[in-house]
């Protein structure tokens, strides 16, 4: 088994990853660490929550030990994970406090962030918006940025940074290293890497549009009238942390504010909120002061707390890939979790795309969201296959729940629960 000594780190390095708790790197970890050492840039794809962060941050350390005049820039699509992504990294530098770092994320004050920016950081996390506002200000000079981080490229590229991403890279040396890591890498990130990146190594962990074998999945087909009250079932018969995403800013607030109503301890975080009052959101969540975390899709990346045990799909997301993002909430860093997700007669189109992206040799038709079981029982399911008819159960008369498995893996299957 590979260990972070096997890595060659500085003893300095090595003392802080003993600090932190790291046992032994995770398998995108050990595969990357080697290949950033050696300065080559990486092209990096591996499921939510097998440890990205440390896979780029650790070589990025490294790099600014040895070299004093380096510096480092990393980019996310959200503000929460350039946040957290920063939190990851500062553990691993108690050995190093001249290494100052700078956070530029909108919604916090410019004020505080000169102040930072004064301190000459050599490591610089943020959004490409904000960090794009300082270069414009003249407050951030990047000249000697040589080591460039692009994560979760797939979504920046989805939230329309391509633009200002180019823009911030004009800014930098020529002469860098950069790293790109996402959940998935369609052609369109590959496109990115030809453009960005110099002969870069492909590293790739598992199946990047599979969830984790140990995230329990569930299906729970219901009526739109039906599904507010089958939605209360579920929150009562679950135990432990909850995160629930739902379509819109309104409609999360909306659903907090009823869960409140109903002696749920609820909070919401979405797009509208100030950044200091979804910092205090997520802080609260963190610290277990709420049990139930209403969101929209800005919290489905970057959202790393261990104990959340389940996440709920009240509206399933527009974007496929998302669906795998949500999901990957839970069963953080081996631990196991649980999924369901709410289908509505409307909602063919959008489980069918979840369900070819997650089943992409399977030639069966998605189960349709508008048959009705004739009664508990469930004759005449028309669109489920006969393996499907044959696990399913029913919740009641108007709805009906199915667990099923995720493509098979040598890990087994999503509905297995076992350690990843």
């Amino acid at each position: 088994m590979t260990t972070f000594e096997d890595l060659g780190l500085p003893d300095s390095v090595l003392a802080s990853i003993k600090k932190i708790g790291f046992t032994s790197p995770t398998p995108i970890q050990a595969k990357s660490i080697p290949f950033a050492l050696q300065g080559r840039d990486v092209l990096g794809s591996a499921q939510t929550g097998t440890g990205k962060t440390a896979a780029f941050g650790i070589p990025l350390i490294v790099k600014l030990i040895k070299e004093p005049r380096s510096m480092g820039v990393i980019m996310t699509p959200t503000r929460e994970l350039a946040a957290q992504v920063l939190s990851t990294l500062q553990p691993l530098l108690v050995e190093h406090r001249n290494i100052q770092t700078a956070l530029l994320i909108g919604g916090e004050p410019m004020p505080k962030q000169y102040q930072q920016l004064k301190r000459n950081p050599r490591i610089i996390v943020g959004t490409p918006g904000r960090i794009n506002d300082h270069l414009e200000r003249h407050s951030l000079n990047i000249a000697n940025a040589d080591f460039l981080v692009l994560d979760e490229t797939d979504r920046m590229l989805d939230m329309g940074f391509g633009v200002q991403i180019d823009k911030i890279l004009k800014f930098m040396t020529k002469t860098r290293q950069t790293l790109l890591f996402s959940a998935t890498i369609p052609p369109e990130i590959e496109r990115l890497a030809q453009k960005y990146q110099i002969k870069p190594e492909r590293v790739s962990i598992g199946s990047t549009i599979a969830p984790l074998a140990s995230i329990k999945q569930e299906l729970l087909h219901v009526s739109e009238g039906d599904k507010y009250t089958q939605f209360l079932s579920q929150l009562h018969e679950r135990k432990g942390s909850i995160l629930v995403f739902v379509k819109t800013k309104h409609g999360a607030r909306r659903m907090a504010e009823k869960l409140c109503k109903a002696d749920f301890k609820a909070d919401t975080i979405h797009g509208n909120l100030a950044q200091n009052k979804r910092d205090r959101v997520i802080r609260g969540f963190r610290n277990k002061r709420f049990r139930i975390l209403v969101a929209t899709d800005v919290a489905a990346r970057g959202l790393d707390i261990p104990h959340i045990e389940h996440v709920i799909n009240y509206d399933l997301p527009q974007c496929a890939e998302d669906y795998i993002h949500r999901i990957g909430r839970t069963a953080r860093a081996g631990a196991i979790g649980a999924a369901v997700a709410f289908i509505t007669p409307s909602d063919g189109r959008l489980w069918h795309a979840i369900h070819k992206l997650m089943n992409p040799g399977d030639k069966t038709q998605a189960p349709r969201t508008n048959d009705r079981p004739q009664n508990k029982r469930g004759r005449g399911g028309g669109g489920w296959s006969r393996e499907e008819q044959r696990n399913r159960s029913f919740k009641g008369p108007r709805s009906r729940s199915r667990k099923f498995d995720s493509p098979r893996s040598k890990t087994g299957s999503a509905s297995r629960r076992h350690s990843a």
